[in-house]
């Protein structure tokens, strides 16, 4: 049986991921191959690397991150691609980011063990939004009366910050204090998904989700957005989508 022309695998490969909606993973391009067409790990991982050699000094790049490989527009292009789209950004305040690092950085934890560190209670609207935006989900059940639900966060949420794993999240000695963090910093060699081809002591007014006056925008809904939003943390604060407990506690820093 005849070997698939390399070239042709990397075209291949190629297409897949620039029609994707979402990152794929090795096994995943490995399936768009019949048994009569023999292409090998080996096969799809040089095609990897092949493509993302030939992205040097293009407007976009080819990154790893959580769920796989998927294009993204470069950072330094990005302020003249985004142009094309005209959707207002979406800002979360404060309270949310705050929120989402003490998940990030301490999960699996309690809804009242955030509230413990941050001093005041948790908004059920920021524990819906950051569920609905899929970058939090329920992990597990803590072992005390109650049961109180552990949160966690998912593979989306890696793959929307541009990671790979958790270990790759900023150390907390590496991030200043809050009130002089400025939460546009963005992760490492963050760069822009290409879109497929086809605080303590606040009042309650101040947990909301999202606030158009917040001086936070994490996220937005330009569709090249996925990877230069930022993760702010506390004392200091800083598709296959989810992951399952393990996977959350075992890789956490």
């Amino acid at each position: 049986m005849r070997l698939m022309d390399p070239q042709l695998v990397k075209r291949i490969v190629e297409a897949a991921l620039l029609a994707a909606g979402q990152p794929l993973s090795p096994a995943q391009l490995a399936a768009l191959f019949s048994d009569a067409e023999p292409v090998g790990s080996e096969a799809i991982a040089q095609a990897l690397q092949d493509l993302q050699s030939e992205c040097g000094g293009r407007g976009v790049a080819l990154v790893e991150v959580a769920s796989g490989f998927r294009y993204q527009v470069r950072q330094d292009v990005h302020p003249w691609v985004a142009r094309m789209w005209t959707e207002r950004q979406t800002r979360y305040s404060r309270a949310l980011l705050e929120t989402l690092a003490l998940i990030a950085y301490r999960q699996p934890i309690t809804r009242a063990e955030i509230e413990q560190i941050r001093g005041v209670v948790v908004s059920s609207s920021i524990i819906r939004t950051l569920e609905e935006r899929d970058w939090v989900r329920v992990v597990g059940h803590r072992d005390v009366p109650g049961r109180p639900a552990l949160l966690g966060t998912t593979r989306q949420f890696l793959d929307h910050f541009n990671l790979k794993s958790l270990d790759e999240l900023p150390p907390l000695a590496a991030i200043r204090d809050l009130e002089d963090f400025d939460p546009q910093l963005p992760l490492p060699d963050a760069e822009r998904v290409l879109p497929p081809l086809h605080g303590t002591g606040r009042g309650a007014a101040d947990e909301s989700a999202t606030d158009e006056t917040a001086d936070v925008a994490a996220a937005t809904t330009d569709p090249t957005a996925h990877s230069a939003a930022t993760v702010t943390a506390v004392e200091p604060v800083p598709g296959a989508t989810g992951t399952d407990a393990t996977q959350i506690t075992g890789s956490s820093a």
